[in-house]
């Protein structure tokens, strides 16, 4: 099943619509970060959209409020501006529970008792689909729902709570992959463990419908997870967003660039070059050369010039 719904397109000039950028505050960003966040604003200002900064706080392991205020700081010192103050996902948590009761009130969710160990087992039996969560516990009779949730109540946990999709594939628009048909499983909602979180499917969802958010620019990397957040907008009866999946930047090795690559962050390039100088190779990375401004970057920029294979920092 897929979807045949008009979607907007994230190229198209619209004064009322939103872009967004929305890092997950887990550390300083990093050139490849930057040129995320950059791409996003220039999809967003030449199309006529607001752009908002959205702070991707929900994974409470990992998130911590001194590396989102170093983000934004950074993100700033680039040159980049926004409309309206940086919101956060931790404060959204009662629309989150809004979405999920609405989905729990239609039958459309069910506990789940599996560890990661389970699921990586049963992934490895025949027949099974690499990556998509096999139905373990989708039609448990309710005493072993019982007793598998006892089970892990005496051990101070809660089960996770998935998506009972009623599709197996869905359609989405990307203005630079086209048409783009992924995998829907009944991927989780909320997780479960002793603290449950949020899950990232579904807090997107939300808070880009809630911000009118209607051009999503991000790594192609997370195009796989587009198809599954349409299907959920789609249930949530929330319009679905235009996307435009950019390719990720590499290090040297080919591999996806990290710390190890050398001076990757914003502050450690700007040790031994001025904020101009970064702007000039971040432009010179979305095929524009010789430029050393945002507001420069802007006035030149044409997606239909984007590399569309990954790009390669090299220190």
């Amino acid at each position: 099943m897929a979807a045949d719904e008009p979607q907007p397109g994230p190229l198209e000039h619209h004064e009322r619509g939103a872009g967004r950028y929305a890092p997950s505050p887990s550390g300083d960003l990093h050139f490849g970060n930057l040129r995320t966040a950059v791409l996003a604003w220039l999809f967003a200002r030449r199309t006529g959209r607001r752009f908002y900064l959205r702070v991707e706080d929900i994974d409470t392991q990992r998130s911590s409020a001194q590396s989102a205020l170093r983000q934004i700081e950074d993100l700033v010192t680039l040159g980049l501006d926004f409309d309206g103050e940086p919101t956060y996902q931790s404060d959204n948590t009662s629309a989150y529970e809004a979405a999920l009761r609405a989905l729990m009130e239609r039958g459309q969710v069910f506990e789940c008792y599996c560890s990661r160990k389970d699921i990586q087992e049963a992934a490895r039996a025949p027949h099974a689909i690499p990556g998509r969560y096999p139905g373990t516990c989708r039609d448990l009779p309710e005493a072993e729902r019982d007793r598998r949730r006892a089970e892990l109540m005496g051990q101070g946990r809660a089960p996770a709570l998935r998506l009972r999709a009623e599709a197996t594939r869905w359609r989405v628009r990307d203005a630079l992959l086209g048409d783009y048909t992924g995998e829907v499983d009944d991927f989780i909602l909320r997780r479960g463990g002793q603290q449950p979180d949020w899950a990232y499917n579904l807090a997107v969802v939300v808070d880009d419908a809630a911000a009118g958010i209607d051009q999503v620019v991000r790594g192609d990397d997370l195009a796989a997870s587009s198809p599954r957040q349409a299907y959920l907008a789609h249930l949530l009866g929330l319009p679905t967003p235009g996307y435009a999946h950019v390719p990720l930047v590499l290090g040297p090795s080919g591999k996806r660039l990290a710390k190890r690559d050398g001076a990757v962050t914003l502050r450690q390039m700007l040790a031994d070059a001025p904020v101009a100088q970064v702007v000039a190779r971040l432009a010179a990375s979305v095929g524009v050369e010789g430029c050393d401004s945002l507001p420069g970057l802007l006035e030149e920029f044409d997606p239909e010039g984007l590399p569309r294979g990954a790009w390669v920092f090299k220190d």
